[in-house]
């Protein structure tokens, strides 16, 4: 079978050479056609092939992603980033969901953002655990921190299961509160670098399982959860 994924960092012949010999070292892969031109590169394998298989494989210049045809082309495809993005909406609604059932017999605005924050922590560790090596090998791909220290790439699902039973649980709720905006406050940052230097990366957020692309919506979502935790801070001041 055929597979095209996105390779940003090729700048030359010599590039795509490397590239190329690189993917042939994973069993498998029969042959492995880069092109700089449209930052892309087709694999042909023996069998389906995963993202986070195949980044370790390259120098760090190189940052696979999934193949994204807009990318490629120059072409905007914004009905393609509406499907991709699916589960992700899905997901939140069943955590807004929760949130709002939890609360619906006695409705208080502050009881419902902490299960919301709670829920969503929960959630989201949820599916990185499902790989958490998958997830570690995409996050760090963003992350400032976890670039520079891979552990806490390894860490940060158990911090979002710490969290989220905090926040659940209604214990220490100021700590919970600092730490949501520091923990997501790091990654927004490496999220905002990608956006601007429109970097086509495969989001971390749902781990490896779903193939998500990194994308503005990315951004809402912690923006959002990084203001709910300011105004928590504020009215519980």
């Amino acid at each position: 079978m055929k597979t095209k994924f996105n390779v940003s960092g090729m700048t030359c012949s010599s590039c795509e050479s490397k590239v190329e010999a690189s993917l042939m070292a994973f069993d498998g892969v029969i042959s492995a056609k880069a092109s700089k031109e449209a930052s892309v590169v087709e694999i042909e394998s023996r069998s389906l092939l995963q993202l986070h298989r195949l980044q370790p494989l390259l120098d760090e210049k190189y940052q696979l992603s999934i193949y994204d045809i807009s990318t490629a082309s120059g072409l905007k495809n914004s009905h393609s980033k509406l499907q991709q993005l699916f589960p992700l909406f899905m997901i939140l609604s069943y955590v807004l969901a929760g949130s709002i059932g939890l609360n619906i017999d006695d409705f208080f605005y502050q009881s419902f953002m902490l299960d919301f924050m709670g829920l969503f922590f929960i959630v989201f560790s949820f599916f990185k655990l499902l790989d958490l090596k998958g997830f570690v090998s995409s996050f760090r791909m963003y992350d400032p921190l976890a670039n520079k220290w891979p552990t806490y790439g390894w860490l940060y699902p158990f911090i979002e299961v710490f969290l989220g039973l905090l926040f659940l649980f209604r214990e220490n709720i100021v700590l919970s509160l600092w730490m949501t905006i520091g923990v997501l406050g790091i990654t927004t940052i490496g999220v905002t670098k990608s956006l601007l230097n429109k970097t086509p990366i495969t989001c971390a957020c749902l781990g490896s399982v779903l193939n998500l692309p990194m994308t503005l919506a990315t951004f809402i979502e912690n923006i959002i959860m990084i203001i709910m935790a300011v105004l928590m801070l504020l009215t519980l001041n």
